[in-house]
């Protein structure tokens, strides 16, 4: 496999090796001994799985510690942008963002580390999306970001008249609300 830096330290993309003949093709979409070699030493304990159709936008998520979560993201069919937003106080590179084109056809995966916010926005008329957690859903401690804060600048790639959001991801605050629950860069207890 190749693994591509991004403009964000720690936010990787994945071009795993593909196998393909006649009959179709094989990768591996993990190897843990594979990935830890590259840097990549989250301990993925869940997988989950979600169908959306064009213009749904899911984010910007993230957890509150200790319930902290790296993602391996990938897309089984269809076409995402995915966009992974570092919003740890004191980094370099706080409130800035990463985007991918991830689909079934590239096989590309995005790592997300601890530390930032992920969403994603469906490019295709439907969309079959994968990732794994190093940590255990829970909604306690759930938070989330404006996906159209302005400060972010996301182009999301579709049309704002084609959103579509849940009720929730509709009343996230923008990344500069008072009172909103981030990480610290300096103290990383989120890493634990």
């Amino acid at each position: 496999m190749n693994v591509v830096p991004t403009a964000i330290e720690d936010v990787l993309v994945i071009e795993p090796r593909v196998f393909g003949d006649e009959r179709g093709y094989f990768f591996e979409s993990w190897n843990a001994a594979e990935y830890r070699a590259h840097g990549i030493d989250a301990d993925f304990i869940q997988d989950n799985e979600s169908r959306s159709r064009f213009g749904v936008v899911r984010g910007l998520h993230y957890q509150l510690p200790p319930y902290t979560q790296a993602k391996l993201v990938r897309v089984i069919s269809g076409r995402v942008l995915d966009v992974a937003v570092d919003i740890r106080r004191g980094s370099p590179t706080f409130g800035q963002h990463v985007a991918v084109e991830l689909s079934g056809e590239n096989k590309l995966q995005l790592f997300v580390p601890r530390g930032f916010a992920h969403g994603f926005a469906v490019l295709s008329d439907e969309v079959v999306f994968a990732y794994k957690c190093d940590n255990r859903y829970m909604p306690s401690h759930e938070r989330g970001i404006a996906f159209d804060d302005p400060a972010l600048a996301i182009d999301w790639r579709v049309r704002v008249e084609h959103f579509i959001l849940s009720p929730r991801d509709t009343r996230h605050p923008r990344l500069s609300d008072p009172g909103v629950e981030l990480f610290d860069y300096h103290d990383r207890e989120y890493l634990k």
